[in-house]
């Protein structure tokens, strides 16, 4: 199951092996379990954690190899990548500000990609409103998931990663 999926480009080598597993896991429920289409679910937001979760594991491993966060942030368990990468929060994190990190190594459109891409497959599926719970169609999921994967695919080139 360690073979890098054909559509994944050279950041595949990058990836945890733990980060593998949770993508190759979570193509494994779409593909093989969901597509059958034995059962309708009324949301289809358990499809996209996997993905969130590496991609979780793939910023925190990307921040620390490009200097934004130190060792220690990626180790613990305090570490909240969402409150540091907040556009919202940039001026009073000031140089914790993962944003502005992004921003100045980059661009604002690119942080601004991470940050939605965080808010997307993320915050505004796992969190639970009485008001809006954000149930999901298994297109929505697909659409989520390959920006998911297309997001860490342009962390991966734009921030210069060398193996």
């Amino acid at each position: 199951m360690d073979k890098a999926p054909d559509k994944y480009g050279q950041f595949w080598q990058y990836l945890s092996q733990e980060q593998k597993d949770l993508i190759l896991e979570g193509q494994y429920l779409m593909n093989d379990v969901i597509r059958h289409g034995s059962y309708h679910f009324k949301d289809y937001s358990f499809l996209v954690f996997p993905f969130a979760k590496a991609y979780e594991g793939f910023l925190k491993q990307l921040f620390k190899d490009v200097k934004f966060i130190s060792h220690l942030d990626y180790i613990s368990d305090h570490l909240r990548l969402g409150k540091l990468m907040s556009p919202n929060l940039e001026g009073r994190l000031g140089d914790r500000s993962l944003f502005k990190k992004m921003k100045e190594a980059v661009t604002r459109d690119f942080a601004e990609k991470v940050w939605n891409t965080w808010k997307m497959g993320r915050n505004q599926i796992f969190h639970y409103f009485p008001h809006n719970t954000k149930a999901i169609n298994f297109a929505e999921a697909e659409k989520i998931i390959g920006q998911i994967i297309e997001t860490m695919e342009e962390a991966y080139d734009k921030l210069n990663i060398k193996d």
